[in-house]
């Protein structure tokens, strides 16, 4: 998504409610003017996901990194998938709410490259990490019997490096083509300026920007999973009606691991694919028709409830390995009771905490 939306929305947030006779009318009774309101709610809802998503993501990279059991080759990936949203909660989700707030862009040249880079490079390492678990689920279900080479671990971690470049180099162009540039409103002939991947002169640059994001970023690499998942699905299909029997449970139990784990992975692609569609189709729909900012009420919500949409994907994989995985959540549940003061030293405040946290994540 282009990083002038927010500015753009703002823009339009104030020609929607200064065309309103009815609240113009009644400006003079409000301590604050109406574009205030929904641009407080909105900036609250952000500082409520960031919250969340930061105490989420880092108690699961706590988690995976305190307990040796679960540093495995899903496990891994998953926390350098956190890493990622991190990284996009603590950058790119403040600067984006602070844009409802202010009329015009507050950082910077240097921060008008900076940010989009990162936006890009944790959408990158978010897709292509799952793209890379759909292969390693692939491998532990279709090929349960290939041989782990001892150096497991290491080669992981090499891989998950290598997304990290591979989604940086494809976010320097953000990083170069990003400016301050002017952009116009027709409908009231104002100017303003704010940071974008491409000037407001002609529509081929934000036609090519979006359908190009759209084709690398989401629909190319959730071809790749469906493809793996489809191989899948056909395997955990033949292993049922060949399932061992009753005094064969070692073998059963690994196929019912490899299912849930394989299970996990697919809602993590789930939620992706459905926390992105709606901002790619906005900012396809915004790149096709460039020449003027539609300033209708319905287009401002959906543009709204999409970026909200992207952002809160950065928060929701933990909780949803929360309720997927019993294991996590028993140590995902000691992470935070770490930090909980009547869990110190004693068995039964700890118990206590421990049900205080299932019910409030829950």
């Amino acid at each position: 998504m282009s990083s002038d939306e927010s500015i753009i929305l703002r823009q339009e947030l104030t020609i929607m409610f200064s065309s309103n006779t009815s609240w113009t009318n009644r400006t003079h009774r409000l301590p604050l003017h109406p574009i205030w309101y929904p641009a407080i709610v909105i900036a609250a809802v952000y500082g409520f996901m960031i919250l969340l998503g930061v105490v989420g993501n880092i108690t699961l990279i706590k988690t995976f990194y305190a307990m040796k059991s679960m540093r495995n080759a899903p496990n891994l990936f998953m926390s350098s998938l956190a890493l990622g949203d991190l990284l996009l909660l603590l950058t790119c989700a403040p600067v984006d709410a602070s844009r409802y707030l202010a009329d015009e862009w507050l950082f910077g040249r240097v921060g008008c490259k900076l940010i989009p880079f990162i936006q890009l490079t944790s959408v990158g390492v978010s897709v292509f990490t799952l793209t890379v678990l759909s292969a390693d689920r692939y491998k532990a279900i279709v090929r349960p019997m290939a041989v782990q080479p001892a150096n497991a671990k290491a080669k992981i971690c090499i891989i998950a490096a290598m997304i990290w470049i591979f989604s940086m180099a494809l976010a320097i162009p953000e990083a170069i083509f990003s400016d301050l540039h002017t952009f116009n409103i027709t409908r009231t002939n104002e100017t303003f300026v704010t940071c974008a991947p491409y000037p407001h002169t002609g529509d081929l640059h934000p036609k090519i920007h979006s359908m190009a994001s759209f084709l690398i970023f989401y629909v190319i690499p959730l071809l790749i999973i469906s493809i793996y998942y489809s191989f899948i699905a056909r395997s955990l299909l033949w292993s049922a009606s060949n399932m061992p029997g009753e005094e064969n449970v070692p073998v059963r139990r690994q196929v019912e691991t490899r299912k849930r784990l394989a299970k996990t992975v697919l809602v993590f692609v789930g939620l992706f694919a459905i926390c992105w569609l709606p901002s790619h189709a906005v900012y396809l729909y915004r790149s096709y028709h460039y020449s003027e900012v539609d300033t209708s009420t319905l287009h401002f919500i959906s543009s709204i409830c999409a970026r909200l949409l992207a952002f809160a994907n950065s928060c929701v994989n933990p909780f949803a390995l929360y309720l997927l995985s019993h294991s996590f959540q028993k140590q995902f549940n000691k992470q935070l009771c770490c930090c909980c003061p009547l869990g110190i030293g004693r068995p039964v405040s700890g118990m206590i905490c421990n049900a205080r946290y299932k019910i409030s994540l829950y």
